[in-house]
């Protein structure tokens, strides 16, 4: 259990990694907006066409960001965040695992599981 000052530490730490997570959302949702055909390149798909639906998820990452963002500072929760994060982790799973998947694949699963599985724990610290 953790008490006192150091409850408020851990509240501060999850306030800070809500924002970088948000941030890094917003980061992936710029680039999928603005940088869409070198994003894709970079990450290994080569040629997307049309641009519309990459665009599309980079609005979509914005929202996400929001989302995160809202919840935390209205609520103080990360159920949305978890849930999205488990999402994105299935997803990404299932689509390497069913093969010819980029290299970026697997890294962004790793990536998001990572984000909430630290989420989460800070979570479960701070309101502990």
């Amino acid at each position: 259990m953790v008490a006192g000052a150091g409850r408020d530490a851990l509240k501060r730490v999850e306030r800070a990694y809500v924002v970088l997570v948000a941030a890094h959302s917003v980061g992936v949702g710029l680039a999928l907006l603005f940088v869409t055909e070198w994003g894709a390149q970079l990450g290994g798909f080569g040629e997307v066409r049309p641009l519309f639906f990459a665009r599309q998820a980079g609005a979509f990452h914005l929202v996400v960001a929001a989302g995160y963002l809202i919840e935390y500072f209205r609520y103080g929760g990360v159920v949305f965040l978890l849930t999205t994060k488990s999402i994105a982790v299935a997803f990404l799973a299932t689509v390497w695992l069913l093969g010819g998947a980029p290299w970026v694949i697997p890294v962004s699963a790793l990536g998001d599981g990572l984000m909430a599985l630290l989420a989460w724990r800070v979570h479960v610290l701070a309101r502990g």
